[in-house]
């Protein structure tokens, strides 16, 4: 361990990512940055935090916005259902000013990361570069491990780092970031692995077109619609109608008089 911590202290040192999240100790901005993380990669990230960040400073000017420009702001990141729980958490944050994991589409994880780099809590989580370091330096070849069983050496580190907690998990993730940079791909080691998914074709790719299609052509129509998708992708109309009852299921869209809003 201390030869491990040694080495992320290191790399650190002269290899800290400078991120817009990082200069802040405000709990909401960290909460966007972490709704925005989950699935996807930093540099993705980067231009839609800030963009949000411009438009929606606070949580109040987020619960006070339409869900169709909180969208809108967020189209092109994916995973749009992290906008809607953003949007709805906001409401809480207003009215109560608590941040936790109570809070819509907030778990364990993203609740113990706002507590670390917004309070500086000695929260122990897991997450894809955490998983990484722990993988490459302690896991056997043949041994899947579950994040509860990571946790124990994850927080291990963290006392013997005496690190803030903030810088520890700053320097974790980078370290992580570094070695994925390097080539090395040892997530399949977790118990928690799932091979992605093909998106061209996706019903992942269907949500978002949908979305997009409604978000810029309100009232639009199942014709409309259909008419408006990649042509690409060939989806039969019996697809679009399965995800256009998911995205109204899920509240991301609703139907008035045959036709799509948000």
């Amino acid at each position: 361990m201390k030869k491990l911590l040694s080495e992320i202290k290191r790399y650190y040192r002269a290899h800290k990512r400078d991120l817009p999240w990082r200069h802040t100790r405000d709990p909401y901005k960290i909460l966007v940055s972490e709704m925005m993380l989950q699935q996807t990669q930093v540099g993705r990230v980067l231009p839609f935090y800030k963009k949000f960040i411009r438009e929606f400073p606070n949580a109040r000017t987020l619960a006070n916005a339409k869900l169709s420009a909180v969208l809108k702001m967020w189209s092109g990141l994916g995973y749009n259902r992290r906008a809607k729980y953003l949007h709805e958490a906001a409401k809480i944050i207003a009215r109560e000013g608590i941040i936790g994991q109570k809070l819509p589409g907030v778990g364990l994880y993203t609740g113990a990361a706002v507590d670390a780099f917004a309070h500086n809590k000695p929260t122990v989580f897991v997450e894809t570069n955490i998983r990484t370091v722990f993988f490459h330096s302690y896991i056997l070849e043949n041994i899947r491990m579950t994040d509860a069983q990571l946790l124990p050496l994850v927080g291990q580190a963290l006392r013997q780092s005496k690190m803030q907690p903030r810088d520890f998990y700053a320097a974790l993730m980078d370290y992580g970031a570094h070695l994925k940079g390097q080539g090395v791909r040892l997530n399949k080691k977790s118990a928690h692995y799932t091979r992605p998914k093909k998106f061209e074709g996706s019903t992942r790719q269907l949500r978002g077109a949908i979305l997009k299609i409604v978000l810029h052509a309100p009232r639009s129509t199942l014709s409309s619609v259909t008419k408006n998708l990649p042509r690409s992708a060939n989806w039969q109309k019996r697809e679009v109608l399965r995800v256009l009852a998911q995205l109204k299921k899920e509240g991301l869209v609703r139907r008035h008089k045959g036709k799509y809003l948000v």
